[in-house]
């Protein structure tokens, strides 16, 4: 299916009553913007990086908040995670995962004037007011306290800041931020049905990523965590373009758009990481994990995590110890727990290990949280789980017994993956190039949905399709 181009008869029109971003809006973004970064893999470093800044600017000097495109920064994050997102002072987001995602520039605008349309209604900021820490640390893994409250995650202030900047949005946030991006988007040239089609674009991924987990199609997808979605949505955003009075005009490929994502990183990056169906394995650090059919396993530039319905657990590391139940002692320590339970040691595969819980609370619910903590040559790994009350490890027990050291023979051979461009030859067909597809599984499936195909859309001698290789 074709994406909505750049409407060329479009001229670009001046952005309305311009005004300045605050001096404490600035400050608050200068605050969150390095843990942000750190949290998401920090910036893409490829070619594409300094495209997606000049769209992102183009598109956010439409929101009337600035005329000077110094006062705004967009960064491609170096993320396998598919997300997008602003802060207040200027600052705009957008994944490589979600961008290889994109069949057009328009998409591509569509998707920062949303975000510039959060901030301009100042959605973060409203939050960061109303929203309470515990609120926060009961949104991610990690949140562990004794004396029914929740403890502060051991991190800076600028951590839980970027955790309220980064929480879900409500129906009518989201929805009061299609329309300022509709018009932004409209302002600056785009064709305003691309929102719509992005849209169209992430509810065929959430699905996609549902059957390659194991999980429910309407279960929650990582990029849903903060951006909501539904098929009303998309309706919405199609009459949000209607009432712009443009054509709904059907385009050509955006080809120079499409070879522009050639050579993208896609999914992990080896030096954070890989994960590997239920796998994760980390090259460097030298240890591998698998999570259970179901659960789904977030690969974070400092963290890992893991949820599914009987739990979370959010792996991490630390220096090097010899005493490690002193080790998990400090963490509930810096967690807010006044103490941690009995300690529990063992061997798994051949690495000595302690384990302790405590009773915790959660989102006003009880909770189990556990700390394991494993000790390696040069490292201390360790988990920190959060089941339901009187569980334990509960669900996640074979997580905890699945750690295991990683020989550098299997380190040598991880391998990431890119975004190829291709060109349709005579004779291809979305069965034949769907094989080129670097998984082992739903290759045709991951197939049409990186490109926006219908399952019966023919493809055609000369057009350009993205497959995902090894590399």
């Amino acid at each position: 299916m074709y994406r909505h181009l750049l409407l060329a008869s479009v001229l670009i029109a001046a952005p309305v009553s311009a005004q300045s971003i605050s001096a404490s809006d600035k400050a608050q973004g200068a605050q969150a913007n390095p843990q942000l970064l750190a949290e998401f893999g920090g910036k893409y470093e490829g070619p594409q990086a300094a495209y997606v800044e000049q769209v992102g600017k183009r598109v956010a000097l439409q929101s009337g908040l600035s005329n000077a495109q110094g006062d705004f920064t967009v960064a491609l994050l170096n993320s396998p995670v598919e997300n997008a997102f602003a802060i207040p002072g200027g600052y705009v987001y957008v994944t490589r995962q979600l961008l290889a995602l994109m069949n057009s520039e328009a998409e591509l605008a569509s998707v920062m004037g949303h975000e510039v349309g959060h901030v301009a209604a100042r959605h973060s900021a409203g939050r960061n007011r109303t929203a309470t820490i515990g609120g926060v640390l009961a949104s991610i893994v990690g949140a562990v306290a004794g004396n029914g409250t929740i403890g502060q995650l051991a991190g800076s202030a600028a951590q839980q800041a970027a955790g309220l900047y980064t929480l879900k949005y409500g129906r009518d946030q989201e929805y009061a931020a299609d329309g300022l991006g509709v018009k932004y988007i409209t302002a600056a040239g785009y064709s305003p049905y691309a929102a719509a089609d992005m849209l169209t674009q992430l509810s065929a991924a959430s699905t996609l990523q549902a059957r390659v987990a194991g999980r429910d199609a309407n279960a929650m997808p990582t990029w849903a965590s903060s951006h909501p979605n539904s098929l009303d949505r998309i309706r919405r955003a199609e009459r949000l373009a209607q009432q712009t009075g443009r054509p709904d005009t059907q385009g050509g490929q955006d080809t120079a758009f499409l070879r522009r994502l050639d050579g993208l990183r896609y999914d992990d990056d080896p030096r954070q990481g890989t994960v590997d169906g239920q796998t994760f394995r980390h090259p460097d650090l030298r240890v591998r994990f698998a999570a259970p059919a179901g659960y789904t396993i977030a690969n974070g530039a400092d963290a890992v995590t893991i949820a599914g319905s009987g739990g979370q657990a959010q792996f991490r590391t630390a220096p090097a110890t010899g005493d490690l139940p002193a080790f998990i002692a400090a963490r509930f320590r810096a967690l807010g727990a006044a103490a941690g339970g009995e300690v529990r040691t063992g061997t798994v595969n051949g690495i000595p290990y302690a384990a302790s819980t405590v009773g915790a609370t959660a989102s006003n619910r009880p909770v189990d949280a556990t700390i394991v903590a494993y000790r390696f040559p040069s490292a201390t790994h360790y988990f920190t789980v959060v089941t339901p009350r009187g569980s334990g490890l509960g669900a996640l027990q074979p997580v905890i017994a699945s750690v295991a050291p990683l020989s550098a023979q299997d380190a040598a051979a991880i391998r990431g993956k890119r975004i190829r461009i291709v060109t349709v030859k005579a004779g291809d067909t979305v069965d034949s190039l769907s094989r080129q597809m670097a998984y082992p599984t739903l290759q045709r499936d991951r197939f049409l949905t990186l490109n926006g195909l219908e399952p019966n859309e023919a493809l055609r001698p000369g057009m350009l399709v993205k497959v995902v290789v090894a590399g």
